[in-house]
Order: structure tokens, then sequence, then C-alpha cells
């Protein structure tokens, strides 16, 4: 059986966080979408366009022989109308810390009512990366902090350019 998963998230920007979390989802599945997702209450200071672009972008650094395919679609309304219409047999989730726990709990339990089919699996952010979220990156980089241990060279870059540093 041919098993899709399915990674959801802004990605506004991607950080070295999401780009661990999808190389470590790729070992789980035979084809990994990376779903880019409209979410206008989070205020995206990148355009769906750029967030997908940028997606692809840090993807196209992991391809190799024998790993999974990722491919990096907008995603918009219903997570689980969207897992349903890409063939996902698998949401991906990633965790920090508590906090993510207990909003993916609640998520989770709402989407196995919604479709009990497709499984959610969850990933712990590599200890590297268990403070590191994009809302924190925007953040230290429009007040002028160094955000190069949170972020590829190419994201900093759009990032700066964003905020005009």
């Amino acid at each position: 059986m041919h098993r899709v998963g399915l990674y959801p998230g802004t990605f506004d920007p991607p950080t070295n966080g999401h780009v661990d979390i999808i190389g470590r989802a790729r070992k789980l599945v035979d084809t990994l979408i990376i779903g880019v997702a409209v979410n206008e209450a989070k205020k995206p200071l990148f355009s769906l366009e750029e967030r997908v672009e940028m997606v692809q972008f840090e993807c196209a650094k992991l391809n190799g022989p024998g790993l999974a395919e990722i491919k990096v679609m907008p995603m918009h309304g219903l997570l689980m109308k969207f897992a349903e219409a890409s063939g996902a047999q698998i949401i991906v989730r990633g965790l920090r810390a508590v906090q993510d726990f207990e909003y993916e709990f609640q998520m989770t339990a709402m989407n196995e009512q919604l479709n009990p089919e497709i499984e959610t699996v969850f990933l712990m952010a590599d200890v590297r990366h268990q403070a590191v979220a994009s809302r924190l990156v925007k953040e230290i980089a429009s007040l002028g902090g160094d955000i190069t241990p949170f972020v590829t060279p190419e994201i900093k870059k759009a990032l700066l350019e964003k905020y005009g540093k």
C-alpha cells in the first residue's frame, strides 16, 4: 500500500524545526504532502505564494534516493477535507511543548470524529528546535536580533527583506 502523509502548517516562515519534522516524517510515508495553510487569523507576514515557494526551496534540499517524494501544496479550508482530497492516511504534527500537546490533543479528537480512518502521528521536536516558533523568529527579526540559529540563510534573507533590514 502506498502511504501518503500530510504535514500541514502555516510555515510563516518555515523554520529549521519545520525542516527537521519534514525530514523525519519522510521516513514514515511513501509520499509526504506539505500543506501550506491559508490562515488569515494568524495574519501571515508572507503571502501564500511566498510561503509555498519557501517550503519548496527548503524541501528541494532534502531530496535523495530511497526517500519519500515531497509535494508542497497550498491548503485551503478544513484540514480533514484537504487530507481526504489528497489521499492522506496520516496527518503529521510536530510537538514542541506541553502547550502544543493540549491544542493538538483537541484537534486530533475533532479530526477523528470527522474521519476515523486518517491517523494523526506526532513527532517530538528535536531538542535543538524545541523553542523555535515562527512567531518568535519573526519578532526577533523585526527587532534586529540574530535569527541565524533558527532558519536557513535563504529564509533569513527573506525575513530581513520583509522588515527592510
